[in-house]
Order: structure tokens, then sequence, then C-alpha cells
């Protein structure tokens, strides 16, 4: 059997050792939906909900997820981001958002927990912004997109939406 790398001799959770890892340039995308109803879509992209720019407060929580993932997963390693993205479009047929993340950065190990985190708090953030107006919305297909550098390479996931 394969010893697991965040388990210790004894079979302990602990923090991956990276130290002696090289330093390279590391990047990873990911993505979620909201499924929500046309109404509640076109008042946001009207600029019309009554909490005001939905779209702006979800970027700002993704970005501040991202830079807290070693905060909130266990065993995540504090990483200096050097860049995080959070992009946000509306798409009609069926209504939804479309959440993307990027995150990048000159480091000793990955940054697809950071993507992920978040994608799934601006997913949740727009969720939170809504459920005034729409509590039945859905947050789907939250997932690595795609990853770039490290000792296991570049990964392009294959999906069909």
């Amino acid at each position: 059997m394969t010893q697991l790398s965040h388990l210790n001799g004894a079979g302990e959770a602990n923090m991956v050792d990276v130290s002696e890892k090289p330093i390279t340039v590391r990047q990873a995308r990911a993505e979620a939906y909201l499924s929500l109803s046309d109404h509640t879509r076109e008042l946001i992209c009207a600029g019309k909900h009554p909490k005001g720019d939905v779209f702006a407060v979800a970027r700002i929580a993704g970005i501040q997820a991202a830079k807290k993932t070693w905060d909130l997963i266990p065993l995540c390693h504090p990483l200096l981001l050097s860049k995080v993205e959070v992009t946000l479009t509306p798409l009609s047929h069926p209504s939804r958002i479309h959440i993307e993340t990027l995150c990048r950065l000159s480091g000793q190990t990955g940054v697809e927990m950071e993507a992920l985190t978040a994608a799934s708090v601006a997913a949740l953030t727009l969720y939170d912004m809504c459920k005034a107006v729409q509590k039945d919305m859905v947050i789907e297909c939250i997932r690595l997109v795609e990853k770039r550098g490290g000792k296991s390479g570049d990964f392009r996931g294959e999906y069909n939406d």
C-alpha cells in the first residue's frame, strides 16, 4: 500500500514538508455554477438587486477566501499568492452564473485548493446576497478546471457541460 503524504509513520495527520521542493510558478483554475431564476439574474445584471452590487461582493469574497484557504482547510500550507482572479459570467440558457477563479504563485506547492475555495466562497456569497429574493438557487459543479506546474505536471479537466 502506498503511504499517503498527509500521514506520518504512525498514521497521524500532518502537514507535508515542502521545504526541499524547488520554487516554480504554479497556477490553478477552478469553476462553479449558481443556478438561479431569470428574475434574480436580471436583477443582478441590471444593478437593481436590493443588496447592491452582488458581483463586486462575491468577487472580493472569492479573493479573500483564496488568501485564507490555509485557515479553512486543514493541512494546507499558507501561501503567498501573486494573483487571484474571480470572474463572474451570467448565462441565459439555463439561467445561472458561471464562477471561474485563477490563482497563481511562485512557490513550493500547488494552488488548486485556493482556486477551489475561491470558487466555492464566491458561489456561497452570491447565494447569501440573493437568498432574500430567491431561496431555491443551487450551487453546482465545483471543480478543478486546470493546474499548471509542480511535480505532478499539468492537468486539464475534460468535462461535459
